[in-house]
């Protein structure tokens, strides 16, 4: 829990430090970690369901190719808006 707690903060004190003109890189790259993720859900939870005795590891693998996939789309669609937020502001003559 200790852990958990530590990793909370320190990933709001990283993200605050970030300028804003950085978070839609970042973003890419948290979705590409979860994609690796996805691949690697599927690749275990395809073998375990296929030898016919699904164990706890492949419920697990189920479970975060679920999570990973709403990570990544969910991911998506804010960059696209932060993205179209930018290129609003420049068809109106911003930056």
């Amino acid at each position: 829990m200790t852990v958990f707690v530590l990793a909370i903060f320190l990933g709001f004190e990283l993200i605050s430090k970030v300028p804003p003109t950085l978070h839609t890189p970042l973003m890419s790259g948290a979705n590409a970690i979860s994609g690796i993720t996805i691949v690697g859900a599927l690749i275990l939870s395809n073998t375990a369901f296929n030898e016919g005795d699904p164990g706890t590891a492949a419920w697990l693998a189920f479970a975060a190719l679920i999570m990973a996939t709403i990570n990544v789309v969910g991911g998506f669609m804010v960059t696209n808006k932060m993205l179209e937020m930018i290129a609003g502001k420049r068809r109106k003559g911003g930056k």
